[in-house]
């Protein structure tokens, strides 16, 4: 009797290591200043706030100095790491090598963390004065009301009005780029809106990407990126802000180390990634927030 045909069966394995659905890059950095920096705590700016000039006085009069208010804007660095062991043991067990893979998969979580600094920055206390001592909390009148173009509503054309009325009554500069940040639930919302996807209201300056990504309208550029906080009620706090208004410290860019750990049993591989970064506002005026409902 011949042996049973099963016994040719082979295995097959895979080739290729694949990440799975996530954000790689990095996408709020290009849409803020940045600076590098050393030290536990950097000052990128001295500020120096408006004043407005006043009529000459009787003839004789005596000289009526005007102070220029003053601010000093600080951002502190946190810092973070991910570090993987890789085992002798288990790459025999492979055909593929994933230390490639992995430390990608590293570097991008590290992106994404640089991207979390800049969103908890946009509505968290900033801190000003001589040595970084006064924390200011982000003001109720730079926030859009929830309820503005419907009760409880998403992202609207109302919304987006409002921000940019706020930010231009601040006198933002013409040349100060103006930035929205949005979940795939706001770019939904904005897709239900006429004056989005409409030709008619954007002769010129197509406000979407293959048809289904918001790209720019009202003056604002738009960036897709999920990791948006939410508040207390569960709605997303969308932010509006001027380029200039928000700033990135870089104290160690991300960098990577790969090492055979010899202190481990198995003398594993270690792949290790590392970076300090930080993030603040740097005025008040120039960041708005519209919180969102999302269904």
């Amino acid at each position: 009797m011949s042996a049973p045909i099963e016994t040719f069966y082979i295995q097959s394995w895979a080739t290729n290591i694949a990440l799975l659905a996530q954000q790689m890059d990095c996408r709020l950095a290009a849409a803020v200043g940045s600076g590098t920096y050393k030290g536990e705590a950097a000052s990128m700016v001295e500020q120096v706030g408006s004043v407005r000039a006043q009529k000459n006085g009787a003839r004789g009069a005596a000289v009526r100095p005007i102070e220029a208010p003053t601010d000093r804007p600080w951002v502190f660095p946190e810092d973070y790491n991910l570090p993987q062991l890789v085992y002798k043991a288990d790459e025999l067990r492979m055909v593929v090598d994933p230390k490639s893979a992995f430390v990608q998969n590293a570097v991008s979580a590290m992106n994404r963390a640089k991207d979390d600094e800049i969103i908890s920055a946009f509505f968290a206390a900033r801190k000003t004065g001589k040595n970084g001592g006064t924390s200011t909390a982000f003001p109720s009148g730079q926030q859009v009301s929830v309820s503005l173009g419907g009760a409880n509503s998403g992202l609207n054309i109302a919304k987006l009005r409002k921000a940019k009325r706020i930010l231009l009554a601040a006198d933002i500069d013409d040349s100060d780029p103006l930035y929205c940040a949005i979940t795939a639930a706001q770019n939904d919302d904005l897709l239900n809106e006429y004056q989005v996807v409409s030709k008619e209201f954007n002769a010129g300056d197509a406000p979407l990407v293959e048809g289904n990504v918001l790209k720019r309208f009202l003056g604002f550029n738009f960036i897709h990126v999920e990791g948006l906080q939410t508040n207390g009620s569960g709605q997303r706090r969308v932010p509006c802000w001027a380029k200039s208004g928000m700033h990135l410290g870089i104290w160690n860019d991300i960098k990577t180390d790969i090492s055979i750990r010899k202190d481990i049993e198995g003398l594993p591989t270690q792949l290790y990634v590392e970076g300090t970064f930080g993030a603040t506002r740097t005025e008040e005026k120039k960041v708005v927030e519209i919180p969102c409902v999302e269904s």
